[in-house]
């Protein structure tokens, strides 16, 4: 469920329109990987030399370009005279820069850090919503977007207590959030809570009386 606050813009950036092109790449870059499997180097490598090479395309195939462009560059510049092994560490090396190449560039306002928090967490991406998160909070304590997002993670995490503390100071900072949480499937995990009806101004009796008429709320 996409986040929505009072006074708060969730227009996406061009960071996050991004987020699409760099998966579609990823995918590309699924299929070249598959080439490696077969590779069979030439006589003669080091061992060091073919562990770098074999550690950079895991690098490669967990989508780490960065650390993978890194490991085939120090491949190149420690293993000069292994000219088979170092033309294919060219070959991956250029595809990693092609993918660091397309990918969107790190978001920068606070705005557009809770665009591309509010995208992850719609993602299923809750470790990157809540770095993300958390960036925003270090230079703007009372964010009240990104508090909540906190509170969203944790809950979807089953860590209960510690979404209800986001929640709460979510709520003390900006009171409209209880109302969106009431309704928010990712606080779904919570609606049993006394605390949770308490915090968003849910009658207690509403989920007996309910019970009794065979529609609790799960």
């Amino acid at each position: 469920m996409a986040k929505r606050l009072r006074g708060t813009e969730t227009r996406p950036s061009q960071s996050a329109r991004s987020t699409a092109k760099a998966s579609a790449s990823a995918a590309t870059v699924t299929s070249e990987v598959r080439v490696w499997q077969s590779y069979q180097p030439p006589d003669g490598p080091p061992a060091e030399a073919m562990s770098a090479f074999e550690r950079a395309m895991q690098a490669l195939q967990r989508h780490d370009y960065s650390g993978a462009a890194a490991s085939f560059r120090q491949l190149i510049e420690s293993f000069p005279g292994e000219r088979g092994l170092l033309d294919r560490a060219r070959v991956y090396l250029d595809l990693c820069q092609r993918e660091l190449d397309r990918q969107p560039p790190a978001p920068q306002t606070l705005e557009e850090r809770l665009t591309a928090a509010t995208a992850a967490l719609n993602l299923n991406d809750d470790r990157e919503a809540e770095r993300l998160a958390r960036l925003v909070l270090g230079e703007d304590p009372e964010r009240d977007l990104a508090v909540y997002l906190l509170a969203a993670i944790e809950a979807r995490r089953g860590n209960l207590a510690q979404a209800l503390q986001h929640l709460s100071e979510a709520i003390a900072i900006s009171p409209d959030v209880r109302a969106q949480a009431r309704h928010d499937e990712d606080f779904a995990a919570l609606r049993d809570s006394a605390d949770f009806h308490r915090l968003t101004g849910i009658p207690e009796e509403l989920p007996a009386r309910r019970a009794r008429h065979g529609r609790a709320e799960r």
